[in-house]
């Protein structure tokens, strides 16, 4: 099962062992990451799953291998505290190739 790190704005790292198939927004919902909405379900229809992707997953965690979505561009224009390393957790499926993946939540402090 691969791991996947969400780094909150007080700098705790919270570890989860995530099915693979579920999305980021999913494996937070379902383990207590408050800080993780979701409040559309997944349906690309608001910002409240937004985190910031580590650099390292970046490319993994595009689909297909091609940029983010018209849609998903969208729907961060409602997102606070946007950066470069910016997605919707309910687009970036959890599998193998994301073991290790780290998020940070809106708001923390990173450099990425």
């Amino acid at each position: 099962m691969p791991k996947i790190t969400f780094i909150r704005k007080d700098k705790t790292e919270v570890e989860i062992d995530a099915a693979e198939g579920l999305s980021i927004m999913e494996v937070a919902i379902q383990n207590g990451i408050d800080e993780i909405e979701g409040a559309c379900g997944g349906g690309l229809a608001c910002a409240t799953c937004h985190v910031y992707v580590h650099p390292d997953f970046q490319e993994k965690c595009k689909t297909d291998g091609d940029d983010i979505s018209d849609e998903e561009e969208d729907m961060l224009d409602l997102a606070f505290d946007l950066k470069k390393s910016s997605r919707l957790g309910c687009q970036i499926i959890m599998d193998k190739d994301k073991d290790g993946l780290k998020v940070a939540l809106p708001g923390t402090d990173v450099d990425w």
